[in-house]
C-alpha cells in the first residue's frame, strides 16, 4: 500500500485539512491547510513524511487559514486554480467580517487547469474542475486508489452552500452531475466538513441530487 490520508479538522469551522502521503517515498501534499500551518506541519514531520506540494481545493478563508504559515515553513510550491486568485486575494478580510483573524497568504507558485495531473511520489492526483461552491474550484482525483478529495462540492447527504459571494447554483449542480457522479460508486469521498462518504451512497440517497 503506496498510500495513507490523515484528516485533520481545524480552525473555528472545523475544516477538514487533508494530509495524502505516499509511503513509499514519504513524499506528502498537505490539501486545504485550514488553520494552524505549524500544527499541519508537524503532524507531517512527526510521521517522518516531507511536504513536496501544497493543493487548494478552493480558497475561501476558511481553507486557507494556516497556508501562510505553512508556505514559510516548508517553502513547497502551491497549486490552486486561477480564477480562485482574487478570492485567495481577499482571505483576510473576508475572515474579519466573521471576526477572525487570518494571515494575507501570498499568490500560488503553479495555476491548474481541467485534466492536469500532479505526481506526490508515486501517488497521481488528477484535477477536475468543479466550479459552483466558489470560483475556481477544483477537485483531486486519485482513479488508482478510488478517492476524490472534493472540498466542499459534495457532502454526506448535502451539497456546498451557494449562497455565498461567487457561488451558483446552477453551476455546482452541474459540475456535481457532470464531473463528480461520472466517478464510480466506490469513490470514496474527502469532503472540506464534516465524515467522508461515496458516491454510490449520495447518488442513492443525497436529496439534492434526486
Amino acid at each position: 500500500m503506496t498510500i495513507r490520508i490523515m484528516q485533520l479538522p481545524l480552525g473555528p469551522l472545523q475544516t477538514n485539512c487533508y494530509i495524502l502521503a505516499c509511503t513509499t517515498t514519504r513524499q506528502a501534499a498537505v490539501i486545504d491547510p485550514a488553520w494552524d500551518g505549524l500544527a499541519i506541519a508537524r503532524e507531517v514531520e512527526k510521521q517522518g513524511w516531507t511536504v513536496s506540494h501544497i493543493l487548494l481545493t478552493h480558497t475561501h478563508f476558511d481553507h486557507v487559514g494556516g497556508l501562510a504559515e505553512l508556505k514559510e515553513r516548508t517553502g513547497v510550491m502551491v497549486y490552486a486554480h486561477p480564477d480562485a486568485l482574487p478570492m485567495l486575494a481577499r482571505a483576510a478580510d473576508s475572515a474579519q467580517m466573521w471576526g477572525i483573524a487570518v494571515e494575507t497568504p501570498l499568490p500560488p507558485d503553479q495555476l491548474l487547469q481541467e485534466g492536469d495531473v500532479i505526481e506526490i511520489g508515486e501517488l497521481r492526483a488528477h484535477v477536475l474542475f468543479t466550479p459552483g461552491h466558489a470560483p475556481g474550484h477544483v477537485c483531486f482525483y486519485l482513479p488508482e486508489h478510488s478517492i476524490l478529495f472534493d472540498g466542499d462540492v459534495l457532502f454526506q447527504g448535502s451539497i456546498g452552500r451557494t449562497d455565498l459571494p461567487g457561488g451558483n447554483f446552477d453551476l455546482l449542480t452541474k459540475s456535481i452531475r457532470e464531473k463528480l457522479m461520472t466517478l464510480p460508486d466506490e469513490t470514496t469521498v474527502l469532503s472540506g466538513h464534516g465524515p467522508r462518504t461515496t458516491i454510490g451512497q449520495e447518488r442513492r440517497a443525497n436529496p439534492f441530487l434526486n
